[in-house]
């Protein structure tokens, strides 16, 4: 299966019902977004499956990537799963998916959990922190480890296939 990690995109700082689960992306949060998932369809790295975090600012990343993959995603849809939620169990959400032999499979979350997510799958530390935006591409098999297949600078739109 490949798995595309990504973090969700700049938001606000606080939201006005004072929770964080309502923090919203912010403008340029939104376009550094828009540039990242337009750099996946360049590269023809697009999801055909779109699981998020129930928190506003990743649903929002996630809605945005689905708009740039409605050529390729099938019916662009986003599904909201708490194993995403900050604390929730991702590693045991991708080896099911992996199992069941998905396809394409782009999860939407948050640090640190992303970052253990990689590593966990890796089998080793990811040296790279998860920016907001940021792209980790792994091809993770049905058992055993996961292998880096790229990653995605949110900045840069360059693609890193030996970053460690």
């Amino acid at each position: 299966m490949k798995l595309y990690v990504l973090r969700h995109g700049p938001a606000e700082d606080h939201a006005d019902s004072g929770l964080d689960a309502d923090r919203a992306l912010t403008s340029s949060g939104r376009d550094r977004v828009r540039d990242v998932a337009k750099a996946l369809v360049d590269a023809d790295e697009m999801p055909l499956t779109i699981v998020t975090s129930p928190l506003v600012r990743c649903v929002q990343t996630s809605e945005i990537v689905a708009i740039a993959a409605k050529s390729s995603h099938r019916d662009g849809s986003v599904e909201t799963r708490r194993e995403l939620a900050p604390g929730g169990d991702s590693v045991s959400l991708a080896r099911a998916f992996a199992a069941e032999a998905r396809a394409r499979v782009l999860f939407c979350g948050h640090e640190p959990d992303l970052s253990h997510l990689v590593s966990t799958l890796l089998g080793e530390r990811m040296a790279v922190p998860m920016q907001k935006a940021m792209v980790v591409g792994l091809q993770l098999p049905a058992t055993g480890n996961a292998k880096l297949r790229f990653i995605l600078d949110p900045k840069t739109l360059a693609f890193d296939p030996d970053a460690r």
